[in-house]
């Protein structure tokens, strides 16, 4: 049989607004266990900003005894200056099979997962491999 999406997405999404700073985005990786935040405009799926992005949009002085005031105001950029647009979706009954094909041909970490248009999840590279492995 094959496996489906739905048995192993998280249903558990976290979502920013595309004029959310990127100091949100970074409140949030810095205390949740994911690497991957959907970014929505009237609660429609607009882009991904993954932490991979959002690290590369910052200065790499932010924290650190270097950090000026130009390093700081990299933080305050908007989460769709820095996101990927358009991204690749799967709808909950694709396969395992389907979004790994996806990610490698799209050369990304994750998928979100929607039905009719609603975001009901995300599929990680991650989540694949775990469900491989069992």
């Amino acid at each position: 049989m094959k496996r489906k999406i739905s048995e192993i997405m998280s249903t558990r999404v976290v979502t920013i607004e595309m004029d959310d700073r990127l100091s949100v985005a970074k409140e949030i990786f810095e205390n949740a266990p994911f690497h991957h935040l959907l970014v929505i405009e009237d609660d429609e799926l607009q882009g991904v900003l993954s932490e991979r992005d959002y690290l590369r949009a910052l200065s790499p002085n932010i924290g650190n005894i270097n950090e000026t005031e130009r390093d700081s105001e990299t933080l305050q950029r908007r989460a769709h200056q820095v996101m990927s647009r358009n991204p690749v979706t799967i709808a909950p009954h694709k396969t395992l099979k389907e979004a790994s094909r996806l990610m490698l041909e799209h050369d990304i970490g994750s998928l979100p997962v929607l039905k009719r248009g609603e975001i009901v999840g995300i599929i990680t590279w991650k989540d694949l491999l775990r469900a491989y492995s069992h």
